[in-house]
């Protein structure tokens, strides 16, 4: 679902449900005793990106991140640890240091008029969506969830696609290489903003779409582990694609969920890179299409070049 890819709101909340436990250490995995190997990519197939020219007196980057990986795919290359350590700022879609905003983000969960799921569904469909939850491990009972958005719930399922024990996001990764070098970490938008994304999609077409999900649980798990070998080898021209093939349904709210959230960064971004160099970190789906957070820098007089993104692994750490 293309709502996975772009909401960072839901990501962030569910992680915070869990206690951030869910993290776990991405050094420490599978296929221990390997030899040393390289994740490369072509110099065009990057995740990372440099930010010039238009007047700018020092260079900023761009990253895209994925919000939920399994540890051993979650690493640092090289070359973004020294982003990271030469940047003077760090904006995330949302404010990861704030945890009073994020903890605040429970306000936001529930439907608005005190709708409730088993209101919007039949009963047979209700049925089948308690049923997955009663049969899935979820880092929350399904008794509580009858009031929520159901686009948190699908959120729910969507982090249950990769069956590792241990996972990370590479926001927190970012976050624990930052720490060390006391950055600044800011938002370019707010829980309540990424909130009121997801009131603008009637709950009708969201409790559906999650009758759908659970329906297709298959299908969407094979499209889940597509995007993440996509994002290993950092190919945002088929990531693009495969966001607009993984739920057609959704395109009617591409502007929404997307390329208005883009357009509302881009905006952002010269005043911020005006005064420091900046690292932005956002979903990869934001990065490349014509409406992308890319081609929207250039058009914007830009100059945004690719840079070597190379993750050199260790398995035996």
């Amino acid at each position: 679902m293309v709502v996975k890819t772009t909401n960072m709101f839901l990501i962030c909340l569910a992680i915070t449900v869990a206690g951030m436990g869910q993290s776990g250490n991405a050094n420490d995995k599978k296929g221990a005793g390997k030899t040393q190997h390289a994740v490369t990519n072509q110099l065009d197939n990057t995740l990372l990106w440099k930010i010039s020219g238009n007047g700018l007196k020092q260079p900023s980057y761009l990253f895209g991140t994925m919000h939920i990986l399994c540890a051993e795919d979650a690493r640092l290359s090289d070359t973004l640890k020294k982003v990271i350590h030469d940047s003077k700022i760090i904006y995330f879609e949302l404010n990861m240091d704030n945890f009073k905003e994020l903890m605040g983000a429970f306000k936001y969960l529930r439907m608005h008029d005190g709708k409730k799921l088993s209101e919007l569904l039949t009963k047979e469909e209700y049925e089948r969506v308690e049923q997955y939850f009663n049969n899935n491990k979820s880092i929350l009972p399904f008794a509580m969830m009858n009031r929520f958005k159901p686009y948190f719930i699908s959120s729910l399922i969507g982090e249950q696609m990769m069956s590792c024990s241990q996972k990370n996001g590479m926001e927190e990764l970012i976050m624990r290489e930052s720490k060390q070098y006391n950055k600044e970490i800011r938002g370019l938008e707010t829980t309540e903003f990424q909130a009121s994304i997801f009131d603008s999609i009637p709950y009708e077409k969201q409790a559906k779409d999650l009758v759908a999900y659970i329906d297709s649980i298959d299908n969407y798990r094979q499209v889940t582990l597509e995007m993440v070998e996509v994002y290993r080898q950092q190919n945002l021209e088929r990531m693009d694609s495969l966001m607009h093939k993984s739920d057609p349904g959704m395109e009617e709210y591409m502007d929404l969920l997307l390329y208005g959230r883009n357009r509302h960064w881009v905006a952002q971004m010269p005043e911020i890179m005006k005064q420091h160099t900046t690292l932005f970190a956002v979903g990869a789906g934001h990065l490349p299409g014509e409406q992308g957070v890319i081609n929207l820098l250039r058009k914007a007089g830009y100059k945004v070049t690719p840079m070597k993104n190379e993750v050199r692994i260790s398995e035996s750490q």
